[in-house]
């Protein structure tokens, strides 16, 4: 029999603060102020709950199975009044959304207009973070270790951030100093996201190049101008049908010829950070002639998140 509203409230209550006074000493240590505290923990309790400074994010997961729309609502009040409570944050700083599964750019797609910002510090980096508007907040701390190995190989290079979103690899580049960083993503939403992002942490020369364009035709048109980058940075969606642009992207599908497009624009010895969420996807090394890849997955998620969020490989052109 599953447990009332109320027991699963405290269940999660006393969980939540065990959680948060391991986890604080830990980032405080680490130097970054946003981090997950909950992820499904409890079977009878499906959220997520991340902690961005004095403000928190609820995520409550699709349940296999149907729920009372009003019931469902009390009940994610009352999580969210139970998060307040236990990581001592104010209510109105408490947000709650509902993860469905997504399709193309629809996690992107704006969902209110309340514009509830806050600046978040990770490492040596500030970034903006928007808590009301979207449902994903403008930085995924599922890569924070890996923005920061990108960080730290990025010294000298000309980097190039494919489906750069807010910039956040981008922003970590420069603070590695990258000689130059190029940031190509359709929105211009999002590449303004990440011009605000870049002057925060003092980037505003014009050094760092934000392109708006479909990043399939801006790697064909960079090759056959011979345009040449260090280190490039590709973590697309698993799937896109935006109208901007030119083919439906189906990262299972079409992940080798866009993995091999942008190890074209990498200088001899460059080096190409892939990543994705997807959950079945197959990588095969024989796909990209010419490189040696490693799977470093198991080292870029980071303590604070359970499973794999993401899968990374970093791929080396061979000279």
């Amino acid at each position: 029999m599953e447990a009332t509203p109320e027991i699963q409230a405290e269940y999660l209550a006393n969980r939540l603060r065990k959680r948060d006074r391991h986890l604080r000493k830990w980032a405080r240590r680490e130097g970054f102020e946003a981090y997950r505290v909950y992820d499904r923990d409890i079977p009878e309790v499906p959220l997520a709950v991340d902690r961005y400074g004095d403000s928190a994010l609820v995520f409550l997961y699709e349940r296999p199975y149907e729920k009372a729309e009003d019931e469902e609502r009390a009940w994610l009040n009352l999580m969210s009044r139970t998060v307040a409570d236990a990581l001592a944050v104010a209510p109105g700083k408490v947000f709650a959304k509902v993860r469905r599964r997504q399709r193309g750019l629809s996690q992107y797609d704006r969902e209110a207009e309340r514009a509830f910002e806050l600046e978040v510090r990770e490492g040596p980096c500030r970034f903006i973070v928007n808590l009301s508007d979207y449902l994903d907040t403008g930085l995924f701390l599922d890569h924070r270790t890996t923005r920061a190995m990108v960080r730290g190989e990025s010294a000298g290079r000309k980097v190039l951030n494919l489906f750069s979103y807010t910039g956040a690899f981008t922003v970590h580049a420069a603070a590695g100093g990258a000689g130059s960083t190029t940031s190509v993503d359709l929105s211009n939403t999002y590449l303004d996201w990440t011009r605000r992002n870049l002057e925060l942490n003092g980037f505003a020369s014009g050094v760092h190049e934000l392109v708006r364009a479909d990043a399939q035709r801006f790697l064909a048109e960079s090759a056959a101008r011979g345009r040449k980058w260090d280190l490039a940075v590709l973590d697309p969606p698993t799937h896109s049908n935006s109208k901007k642009m030119d083919d439906d992207l189906d990262i299972g599908r079409d992940w080798p010829g866009l993995a091999g497009a942008a190890l074209d624009v990498l200088e001899p010895g460059g080096v190409l950070w892939f990543s994705t969420n997807a959950r079945r996807f197959r990588f095969d090394p024989s796909l990209l002639p010419g490189t040696e890849a490693a799977d470093l997955t198991d080292a870029t998620i980071p303590p604070d998140f359970r499973g794999r969020p993401h899968r990374v490989w970093r791929v080396v052109k061979r000279t």
